[in-house]
Formats: structure tokens, sequence, C-alpha cells
């Protein structure tokens, strides 16, 4: 089924105790941090959407308990002129994780077929054939073995207003509204239309969308922690590894024992 945004706007308070799923979800997610760790995996996420849509919030509680050695949260701005000399793609390839490393991107790659598509900084042909290279760059990272978790965070023009307005009222979260939010509400309508190509052209099997309904923000946390718990687990072992021998039987030597467990 193709993605359209207006289902994503029923704005459903969350259903529960917030506080008890969320420290559910967050403990899970140390757990599948601790998996990547051992099994010497990797991943990818993708966070896209509105502005004032929850996204900063979500990747805060995404992150919450995990190991800070062992991901990274990128906030990916304007490129640079070092960026801009080369193929858009280069600063992503850059910002990719290692072995045992779960790296999450605040905005991505999609910009080409978004902002740089609506707001004309690169050409028409650039951002066509954005769609192509965006696909082929996320099934490489699939086929190297680092999934692709990408999550859309939608509100409706009411609440987005609403979120803007508080943050204008409040003195320490005035800085996170900018003169940009505005252009970009202005051209709402330009950057819908991008996004309804951009779900049609990159909603693969091997790196499919997941809108979120941002209209609640407590509703919308649990769904995307839920979600990114579901697909990071479905993509590595949730069995711890064995012991290494040689490692129990130094313990054994130094502590006079040591479990296997």
């Amino acid at each position: 089924m193709p993605i359209n945004l207006s289902d994503y706007e029923n704005g459903l308070d969350f259903d529960g105790d917030y506080d008890d799923e969320l420290k559910t979800l967050q403990e899970r997610l140390a757990r599948i941090q601790a998996a990547y760790i051992c099994h010497d995996q990797r991943a990818v996420i993708a966070v896209e959407g509105w502005d004032a849509a929850g996204k900063g919030g979500t990747i805060r509680r995404l992150t919450g308990r995990w190991d800070p050695r062992y991901f990274e949260v990128w906030p990916i701005a304007a490129p640079t002129p070092e960026a801009k000399a080369r193929h858009f793609l280069w600063r992503f390839w850059k910002r990719l994780p290692g072995k045992r490393e779960i790296n999450v991107f605040d905005r991505s790659w999609y910009g080409r077929v978004l902002v740089e598509r609506v707001e004309g900084y690169c050409s028409e042909a650039e951002w066509k054939r954005g769609y192509d290279e965006i696909n082929e760059f996320e099934a490489q990272q699939k086929d190297s073995g680092t999934p692709i978790i990408k999550l859309f965070f939608h509100v409706t023009l009411e609440e987005q207003d609403e979120r803007f307005r508080k943050r204008l009222e409040s003195p320490w979260k005035r800085w996170k509204l900018t003169l940009d939010d505005f252009r970009n509400r202005e051209k709402r309508s330009d950057y819908l239309d991008a996004m309804h190509d951009m779900f049609a052209k990159t909603d693969t099997r091997w790196a499919p969308w997941q809108v979120i309904d941002g209209n609640k923000k407590k509703a919308a946390r649990i769904a995307a922690l839920r979600y990114v718990a579901n697909r990071l687990e479905e993509n590595v072992s949730m069995d711890p590894p064995e012991a290494d021998e040689a490692l129990i039987t130094l313990a054994q030597s130094h502590l006079g024992t040591a479990g296997k467990g």
C-alpha cells in the first residue's frame, strides 16, 4: 500500500502507563545494543520528518540507556563547501557505523530529494537521479550487513504551529526555532509533494519507511522505540555468545573461579 501521510493524523494519546512502557523499552534497547556489541553487528537509524515533529526528543529516549562508546548521533545540517565539492552521499559514507556500532542520523541523505529539491539547491536532474542513488546506497548497506531503519515523523500544520508558539514563548527553547522553519512552513505543499514522491520511490523491501504519527509526543515516542527495537532484533541474535575459553582459563588462574554463563 502506498504511504499517505493523512493516514497518520489521528493524534491518539498513548493508551497505557507511559513511564513504565518507556522504561521497559529502554531496557530492551539496552539489551539489543549489547547483542550488537557482542556479535560484532552494526545498524543505521535514519530519522526524518517535519520541523518540531518530535525527532530530537525521540532520539534522546531511544539512546537513553545505550553505552555512548558504541553509538553516534549525527545531526545533519547543510553541507559544507568540502561536501558540496563531492557526491552528495560522500558525507554520509563517512558517518556509517563500524562493527559493534549503531549510528543514528537526525536527518539524512533524504535531504537530496526533500529540502534540496524544494529549495532549488540541486538541479532537477540531480534530485530525480537521487532516488536510484539512495536506493542503491541503502541496498549496499543491507547487503554488507548494515540494516537501514527509516522513521518519518508527521504532524499536522496546526500541531506544528502550536509547537512553534511554545518554542517562541520559552526562552530556553527559543533557539530551536529558526528562520528556516518558517520558510519551510510556507512551502508545506511543495514539501508534501516531495514527500509523496520520496515514499513512492524509496519505500523498498530492503529499507522500508515507517511513518510515526507525531501529533501526540508520548504515543509517538513509544511507537518509534517499539518499531526500532523490533527491527534491530530482526538483524541480530539475542543469544549471548559462548564464553572465550582462554579468558575463562585465565580468569580461573587469577580469581579462582569463573562462570561460563
